[in-house]
């Protein structure tokens, strides 16, 4: 791939067929989730499981927030039969036909008849998901220019969001008349057909492969300790992780009492499933698109002052929700906060991609992602006892509050933008 100018206008940046792989991409990597979570448990429940059945369905999803441990092995060169095919390609045109067998052994079970033949069918989708994400995610960082990493997630995550849709709401709905079996078998030839893209795709320009040599020992010294290794050396190493964690607390901390706090204003479940329709996805893919905008005209760092600073303003609409209590300013905060919070997403990610190695890119990328996961993951079971001891109105003031640890983080990270080779601030 040739090195390209920034643009200042995203929708130019779009017409770049690398961007159209990447919105591929994200199509690809977005297909399997709803299937190890919303998804399966509707499929569950319509299968007439115990509500103990279909809750625990969430517990399959959880390689998602454990794929750094196996994330290492992706960094590994391909063997040398592989040819000049590069080590990312190579490591997708070995996961996507399993993912998608997996997809196939998931539509054709019944978990009405065998619950654990489902759930093992679902958890090997969610496991082979995560390598495709963690091959994919390697493989945008070293493939895009630091200045068009924004434009290049905003791609990945219309993609993304897209394929969520089809595998969730596209999928429930169809099986409502055709039943589970045809829709999901459709899901399995959709990600097939990734692997066509993934052979089109050139291999990065910007890599640098190690091959896994010696004992055991060193073998794993070289996967799991060298990212880890590498990363502490640099200066500043803890601050970055402290943002890292911090960043996104405020808003997790507001999305995991929000369907508590909708119902306290006695917003009904069909008006939330409407304000969670449109202006989620018009907020989310708008907020795509001007995140990667932000970063190709500000660069990194102030891109993500801009958009985090967004993102805790438009907490400010949880309070404003709470004192006017109307329907219409429900479908606004939820428009508004999706959009700022995608925007600071993409700004986000953009940095994360930009402190990787290129050695280490898989494993690197994927702690670090993971590291805001578990932040998630974590904090939901305090949220609720907090804003209970609170009220709404303090608790979300709170939130507002949260975000702004992280900013100032940032603000003294802002002349240090950790680089690995070949990237730039």
């Amino acid at each position: 791939m040739s090195a390209r100018k920034t643009e200042s206008n995203v929708i130019a940046l779009f017409r770049d067929p690398m961007l159209a792989r990447m919105l591929g991409f994200g199509f690809a990597s977005g297909l399997p989730l709803p299937l190890t979570a919303f998804t399966l448990q509707q499929w569950f429940a319509s299968a007439g499981l115990s509500v103990h059945s279909v809750s625990f369905a969430a517990m399959l999803g959880l390689p998602y927030t454990l794929k750094f441990l196996w994330s290492p092995l992706f960094d590994r060169a391909p063997p040398a039969w592989a040819g000049g095919i590069g080590r990312r390609r190579f490591w997708l045109l070995v996961v996507q036909p399993l993912l998608a067998a997996a997809g196939v052994a998931l539509a054709l079970s019944n978990p009405g008849q065998a619950p654990l033949v489902t759930a093992a069918a679902a958890l090997a989708v969610a496991f082979l998901s995560t390598c495709q994400d963690i091959s994919v995610d390697a493989w945008r960082i070293e493939t895009f220019v630091q200045a068009e990493q924004g434009a290049a997630l905003a791609a990945y995550i219309w993609g993304y969001r897209g394929a969520m849709l089809v595998s969730s709401t596209g999928v429930i709905y169809a099986a409502g008349s055709i039943g589970w079996h045809t829709p999901l078998l459709v899901v399995a030839g959709l990600m097939a057909v990734a692997t066509l893209l993934t052979l089109s795709a050139p291999p990065p320009r910007q890599a640098e492969t190690f091959t896994l040599a010696g004992s055991p020992w060193r073998a794993f010294q070289q996967n799991f300790l060298g990212p880890l290794r590498e990363f502490f050396g640099r200066p500043a190493a803890s601050r970055v992780l402290a943002f890292v964690i911090l960043f996104r607390l405020g808003k997790v901390m507001a999305d995991n009492t929000a369907a508590s706090f909708y119902k306290s204003l006695n917003f009904d479940t069909h008006l939330v499933g409407l304000a969670n329709g449109w202006p989620l996805v018009i907020g989310l893919l708008g907020g795509a698109a001007f995140g990667g905008y932000l970063v190709a005209r500000l660069g990194t760092m102030r891109a993500l002052l801009a958009a985090g600073l967004m993102q805790a303003a438009s907490l400010g609409l949880y309070l404003v929700l709470l004192a006017t209590a109307a329907p219409w300013m429900l479908f606004v905060k939820i428009g508004v906060e999706y959009f700022a919070g995608s925007a600071a997403d993409i700004a986000f990610l953009t940095y994360v991609s930009a402190l990787c190695a290129r050695s280490y890119t898989a494993a690197q990328y994927a702690l670090l992602s993971s590291l805001a996961a578990i932040v998630f993951h974590s904090s939901g079971s305090f949220a609720g006892y907090l804003a209970e001891a609170l009220g709404w109105g303090p608790y979300y003031a709170l939130t507002i509050l949260a975000g702004l640890p992280a900013l100032a983080v940032m603000f003294l990270l802002r002349r240090r933008l950790p680089s690995s080779p070949g990237q730039g601030s």
